[in-house]
C-alpha cells in the first residue's frame, strides 16, 4: 500500500481500501452499509430516491448497527430540463401499457413534472452530519461543499473523464470517484456526452491522478483482489465495489436480480436509456431491447417515473424481464455471501496478489 493510500485510510478512519459503492433503487441498505463498515471498510447509503425523512431513518438505522465511518450519496444533476422534456413519445406509452399488462398493472399514465430532490435531501444529509457525503450527475454550489466541509464531512464526487475531475477538484472536493466504462448502473456524466465519456478505470485512473492533487478512488468492474491491486498500481487510494456487494445476503434486490447476476457474463451487460431515460449499464432483457427498438425512450427523470411502477412490480414478482438489472462488466465474477464475509475474502486476496507480486 503506498503512501497516499494509507493517508486516505487514515483520514477517513477505515482500515481496508474497499468502498461499497452506493446501489440506488434498494440495493445499498443500512445492513449492508454496516456489514462493510464494521470490517473495516467504508459502507454507503444511496439516497436518491429516498424522501428527507426516509434518509433521516436509514442514517439512524445504519448507526443503531455500526459506531464506524459510512457515506451517503445523492444525485446532484440531471433534473435542469426536466420541465422542457415534452409529452412521453406515443410509442413509449404503448410499449408501457403493453408491459403494464403482462404485470395486471392498470394502464400507464404520464408522469407529472418533477421537481429536483437534491435541495430538500441535501439539508436532511446536512442535518444527520454524516462522516462522508458523495454525489454524482454534477456537482453541488460552492456553498453546499463548504457547508458540509464545514461540519467535518468528508465529501466525494464522482468523474467519467479528466476534464469532470479537474472540475470537481476546482470545487474543493476532497476525494474524487473515477467511474469507468465498466462500471454498472447511470453513469455520472456530466461535462460531455455519455458517448465521448465511455473511458475504462485503466486509461481514466491513471490520467485523473496525474490531472488532481486530491485522492482518486477506482469504480468500475473491480470484483477481487486482483482488481483492488492494479488499481492501486495505476493511481487509485480505493477502490469502490458495486456489483460485487450487490449479490451479498443484505443487498435489498429480489433474490431473481440476484440469480440474473451470478448467472450472467461481462457481454450480456449493455449501456441503455430504457429504464432511466439515463444511460446506464446492466444486464440486458426484454424490456430494455424493445425500448431501445423503439427510439422513443423519453428523456431523464422522465423515463425514470415512467418505468417505475413496472419496476416495482417486476421486483415483486421476481420478473426480471422487466426489471432494471443494473451490473457491471465484472459480473461473472460476482461470488453469493454475507457482506462482512466478502470484505475478508478481498482483504485475502490483496495480501495474496500483492505476495505474488513480489514472489
Amino acid at each position: 500500500m503506498n503512501t497516499r493510500s494509507r493517508a486516505f485510510l487514515a483520514r477517513l478512519g477505515i482500515a481496508h481500501p474497499i468502498i461499497q459503492a452506493p446501489m440506488g433503487g434498494g440495493g445499498s441498505t443500512p445492513a449492508l452499509a454496516a456489514a462493510v463498515s464494521n470490517e473495516g471498510g467504508l459502507g454507503f447509503l444511496a439516497a436518491a430516491y429516498l424522501t428527507p425523512p426516509e434518509i433521516a431513518g436509514a442514517i439512524d438505522e445504519l448507526r443503531k448497527r455500526t459506531d464506524k465511518p459510512f457515506g451517503v450519496n445523492l444525485f446532484c444533476g440531471g433534473y435542469e430540463r426536466a420541465g422542457e422534456a415534452g409529452p412521453v413519445p406515443p410509442a413509449m406509452m404503448a410499449l408501457m401499457a403493453k408491459h403494464h399488462a403482462a404485470l395486471g398493472l392498470a394502464p400507464p399514465a404520464p408522469p407529472q413534472p418533477q421537481r429536483d430532490p437534491a435541495p430538500a435531501q441535501i439539508e436532511a444529509v446536512l442535518a444527520a452530519r454524516v462522516p462522508v457525503f458523495s454525489f454524482t450527475f454534477g456537482i453541488p454550489s460552492a456553498e453546499v461543499i463548504a457547508r458540509f466541509k464545514a461540519a467535518g464531512t468528508y465529501v466525494m464526487g464522482t468523474a467519467t473523464t479528466v476534464e469532470e475531475g479537474r472540475r470537481l477538484a476546482a470545487a474543493g472536493v476532497d476525494a474524487i470517484v473515477a467511474q469507468g466504462a465498466e462500471a454498472g448502473a447511470h453513469r455520472g456524466t456530466f461535462a460531455s456526452s455519455f458517448e465521448r465519456a465511455m473511458v475504462g478505470i485503466v486509461a481514466l485512473v491513471p490520467a485523473l491522478a496525474d490531472a488532481v492533487a486530491v485522492p482518486v478512488i477506482a469504480s468500475g468492474g473491480i470484483m477481487d483482489g486482483r482488481g483492488i491491486v492494479a488499481a492501486e498500481a495505476l493511481g487509485a487510494v480505493a477502490v469502490a465495489l458495486g456489483t460485487a456487494f450487490l449479490v451479498c445476503d443484505e443487498a435489498g434486490v429480489p433474490e431473481a436480480y440476484k440469480t440474473a447476476i451470478l448467472g450472467a457474463a461481462e457481454h450480456r451487460t449493455t449501456l441503455t436509456r430504457a429504464f432511466s431515460g439515463r444511460p446506464a449499464r446492466g444486464i440486458a432483457n426484454a424490456f430494455l431491447e424493445e425500448a431501445e427498438a423503439s427510439g422513443a425512450i423519453a428523456p431523464f427523470p422522465v423515463q425514470n417515473a415512467l418505468t417505475r411502477p413496472m419496476r416495482t412490480a417486476a421486483a415483486k414478482a421476481g420478473d426480471t424481464e422487466r426489471l432494471s438489472l443494473w451490473a457491471g462488466q465484472g459480473v461473472r465474477l460476482a461470488r453469493r455471501m454475507k457482506a462482512a464475509a466478502l470484505v475478508r475474502v478481498l482483504i485475502r486476496e490483496i495480501a495474496e496478489t500483492r505476495l505474488n507480486l513480489t514472489s
